[in-house]
């Protein structure tokens, strides 16, 4: 059973003890350590090569109800799984919803120069196209 811990009414100070000082007595490495040593990490883990290719980015209303959705598209050898982390850090990033259709990326909203930006950090070669 929990013993109760009672609150002097006297006025006395109260003595308190940090929950976290168990945690000084033991033996953690440090966080900025442990960062280093598993590599930079901005995120997602997308590979970082240069001059993957072309995509193309496209700003779309057709067929959406007048919703404006930035849609990536051309993307050539890289894999499915890497599309979704791609669209989860473009989801991220731009702080809205978005899906995976048909081998290309779709946003909510008029998002292209962040989804560029994202691009361009994971070695593609973004490109503004159409509307």
């Amino acid at each position: 059973m929990k013993e109760k811990k009672r609150i002097p009414t006297t006025g006395d100070p109260i003595a308190w003890t940090s929950p976290f000082a168990v945690l000084k007595k033991v033996n953690l490495p440090l966080a900025e350590k442990m960062r280093s040593d598993a590599g930079p990490s901005d995120g997602p883990r997308i590979a970082g090569k240069k001059n993957r290719g072309r995509v193309d980015i496209i700003r779309q209303t057709a067929h959406r109800g007048g919703k404006t959705v930035t849609v990536v598209t051309g993307f050539t050898g890289i894999g499915l799984d890497e599309k979704e982390t791609l669209a989860q850090e473009m989801q991220k990033a731009c702080g809205a919803g978005g899906t995976l259709k048909e081998g290309r990326i779709e946003i909510q909203g008029d998002q292209r120069e962040t989804v560029a930006r994202i691009l361009t950090k994971a070695g593609f070669r973004p490109v503004f196209a159409g509307g």
